[in-house]
C-alpha cells in the first residue's frame, strides 16, 4: 500500500476534522453522565458504546474496502486496548465532573508520559529539553488540579490518571505502527475494545433511554471518523507539522461546553491549559527535530 500523496493543507484540515470529532465524544459523554437525556449512565456504558458502535462503523468501513490484513501481534493489541479502554473510561468519567476544557487539557498530558515511560519500556534517552518539556506540561497540570483546599477538584485527578493510561498505550502504538498498517490497527483495538467493555459493563447495564442509544451511536460514529481523519492526516505530512492542529481539541471542547451547558473557563483554567499544550508543544516540535514521529493527543 503506498502512501498518499503529500499535501500539508489537506492534512491539517483532517486533523483539525478530527479534533472536532473527539470534541463532540467527550461532550456527549458528559451530557449522557450528567442526565441530560435521562438517569446518568455510568462510565463504563459509555465507554461500551463508544467501542460498540465505532467497531460497527469500521467493521463497515472495511468490508466496503477490504484492505489485506496480516497476522496480528496480540499482545501489542491486547495491551493497547485495555489500557485506551481504562483511559477512555475515566477520561468519559471526568468529563461529567469537570470543564471539558479541564479534562481535555488534562489528558494533553499523555504525550508527557509516554515519554517517561518510554526510557525504561523502549529504552529511549530523554535529553534536556524533552525534560523541560514534561517539566512544563506537569506544571500546568498542578495548575489544573488546583491543589487547595477550597479548590481542589478530585474529578481532574480521574484525567490525570486516564492521561496516564493513554500514555502507556503509546508505548504499545509505537511498537503496533512498526510491525501493522493503520486499518488493521483500529481493526483490532476496536474490535478487542468491544469485548473488553462488553464484559466490563454487565456489573452496571441499563437500559438506556432512546435518546442515549442515539448519544451512544453519534459517540462510536464520531470516534470512528475521529480516528480516520487522523490516520489520513498523519499520512498526508509529517508528524511534527500535523502535531499541534491535534490541540484545536480544546478551542472545540471549550466552544461546545460554552454552547450547550453555559461553561465559560476561567483564569485558572487557561493558564493551566496553555501551560500543559506549551510543554507538550515543545516536546512534539523537539521529536520532530530528532526524526521522531511524535504522536498527536487524539483519536485513542
Amino acid at each position: 500500500m503506498t502512501r498518499p500523496r503529500e499535501n500539508p493543507a489537506l492534512a491539517a484540515a483532517l486533523i483539525l476534522l478530527a479534533t472536532a470529532f473527539i470534541a463532540v465524544t467527550t461532550l456527549l459523554a458528559k451530557a449522557i453522565g450528567t442526565g441530560v437525556f435521562g438517569p446518568p449512565l455510568h462510565p463504563l456504558q459509555i465507554s461500551h458504546g463508544r467501542f460498540v458502535f465505532a467497531f460497527a462503523t469500521i467493521g463497515c468501513a472495511l468490508g466496503i474496502l477490504r484492505p489485506r490484513l496480516g497476522r496480528p501481534a496480540w499482545g501489542l493489541h491486547i495491551g493497547r486496548t485495555i489500557f485506551g479502554w481504562l483511559g477512555v473510561s475515566l477520561m468519559f468519567a471526568a468529563a461529567a465532573y469537570l470543564p471539558l476544557a479541564d479534562a481535555t487539557a488534562l489528558v494533553f498530558v499523555n504525550p508527557v508520559f509516554g515519554m517517561v515511560l518510554a526510557i525504561p519500556l523502549l529504552g529511549e534517552k530523554v535529553g534536556p529539553v524533552r525534560w523541560l518539556a514534561a517539566a512544563i506540561a506537569f506544571c500546568g497540570a498542578v495548575i489544573l488540579l488546583r491543589p487547595s483546599p477550597d479548590a481542589f477538584q478530585p474529578a481532574a485527578l480521574l484525567a490525570l490518571i486516564a492521561a496516564v493510561f493513554m500514555g502507556i498505550e503509546l508505548i504499545f502504538i509505537k511498537r503496533l505502527t512498526n510491525r501493522e498498517g493503520p486499518a488493521q490497527i483500529l481493526f483490532f483495538n476496536n474490535m478487542l475494545g468491544c469485548l473488553i467493555a462488553s464484559c466490563a459493563v454487565l456489573p452496571v447495564w441499563t437500559v438506556p433511554s432512546p435518546e442515549q442509544w442515539a448519544a451512544l451511536a453519534a459517540i462510536g460514529v464520531a470516534m470512528a471518523c475521529a480516528q480516520a481523519c487522523f490516520i489520513n492526516g498523519m499520512a498526508r505530512a509529517d508528524a511534527s507539522f500535523v502535531a499541534p492542529f491535534s490541540y484545536a481539541t480544546l478551542i472545540f471542547a471549550t466552544l461546545y461546553d460554552f454552547a450547550v451547558f453555559a461553561v465559560v473557563p476561567d483564569v485558572v483554567s487557561v493558564i493551566g491549559a496553555a501551560t500543559i499544550i506549551g510543554g507538550a508543544l515543545l516536546l512534539a516540535l523537539r521529536e520532530g527535530r530528532r526524526g521522531k514521529q511524535p504522536v498527536p493527543p487524539v483519536a485513542r
